[in-house]
């Protein structure tokens, strides 16, 4: 029987399934039926920086309401010190003593100062590693692209100089050299990569002629670019690399060890088909193991990255020419009406 066993920045894994972070960790019901489906790893939901914020203004101004109410009484309830990441927190630390398998951090902050405070407070939950999900949307026309990407190194450095677990970056594939930011963010500690990171996106409602932000789960096929940039990173980097974004099935995750995955990230495909789709896949990449004769995801990790295959350009621009001096394959395809 084919050993699906992983090492995840560090972190030994029974198999490479770890499930993303997503709003469906929240109910405990749920992470111990992702965990008996076969889930080797739980990255729990993003403490978003944001939403502290948020939470924390409207905490204020339902205080102010009830303060000074007679001469003796100057507040009737509790300061803004009582409004924070606690319960969020709280239920990190529940949740990790539910589970038998790793469970990891992830953080989302604005400020600087603010990753290194939140980090700490996760790393105390005990959770085995942590994952600081990078998602930078210029706020106006002046700001460099060098100095968006100088704050997120310096983050990384000093997130990974004040805790111990391991950390991981998930990031969007938005960069003019991500390759460049990958190299960077390694030497600055970061054990492992996520690629990529799937942000909502806003949209326009025509009926009401307002915006609206729609659930926007990944398709499969969706996982194209995860793999490009795989198979490049490959043998270019000492971190562990995690293909996410349109993983459905256990070709697709044979697809992404070929390429030179280590771990892969679900979650579209797990709130479209529940968490028994685990198992389902689980079995499917060990029969193709099992059919191939490969005794370990070792024995074809990266047989596809750029570093092994004998085509120098398959990963390159003149893929795309390719496709376009052979462009009736998909007129043959899809014939025209």
């Amino acid at each position: 029987m084919a050993k699906l066993a992983v090492n995840y920045m560090g972190i030994p894994l029974k198999n490479p399934i770890v499930v993303g972070s997503s709003n469906m960790v929240n109910n405990p019901e749920t992470l111990k039926k992702l965990q008996d489906a076969g889930a080797a790893a739980i990255v729990y939901k993003s403490l978003f920086e944001e939403q502290i914020q948020l939470e924390s203004i409207q905490f204020q101004d339902e205080m102010e309401l009830y303060n000074e109410r007679n001469a003796e009484m100057v507040s009737l309830y509790p300061g803004m010190q009582y409004a924070g990441p606690q319960e969020f927190l709280m239920k990190l630390a529940e949740a990790k003593s539910l589970l038998d398998i790793p469970l990891i951090g992830s953080l989302n902050c604005v400020f600087p100062e603010t990753w290194v405070e939140y980090a700490e407070l996760i790393e105390k939950t005990g959770v085995d590693g942590l994952e600081l999900n990078f998602f930078a949307i210029p706020r106006d026309f002046n700001t460099e692209a060098k100095s968006i990407e100088d704050e997120q190194v310096s983050v990384v450095e000093q997130v990974c100089k004040k805790v111990k677990i391991p950390v991981s970056v998930k990031l969007s594939p938005f960069y003019t050299n991500t390759l460049q930011v990958i190299k960077r963010m390694e030497k600055a500690g970061a054990k492992a990569f996520v690629l990529f990171n799937r942000m909502f996106e806003p949209d326009i409602n025509l009926d009401t002629l307002q915006h609206s932000t729609p659930f926007n789960l990944s398709a499969e096929g969706d996982y194209r670019l995860t793999l490009r940039y795989t198979g490049i990173l490959y043998g270019n980097t000492q971190a562990s690399l995690v293909s996410s974004t349109g993983i459905y099935t256990g070709n697709d995750i044979v697809k992404m060890v070929l390429t030179g995955a280590d771990a892969v990230q679900m979650v579209s495909a797990l709130y479209k088909h529940k968490p028994e789709l685990i198992t389902k896949v689980l079995a499917d990449l060990e029969a193709f193991m099992d059919k191939n004769g490969y005794a370990g995801l070792k024995d074809f990790r990266g047989k596809l990255s750029k570093a092994s295959v004998k085509d120098p350009y398959i990963y390159k621009r003149a893929q795309y020419i390719d496709l376009l001096l052979h462009s009736e394959k998909i007129f043959r395809k899809y014939p025209a009406v």
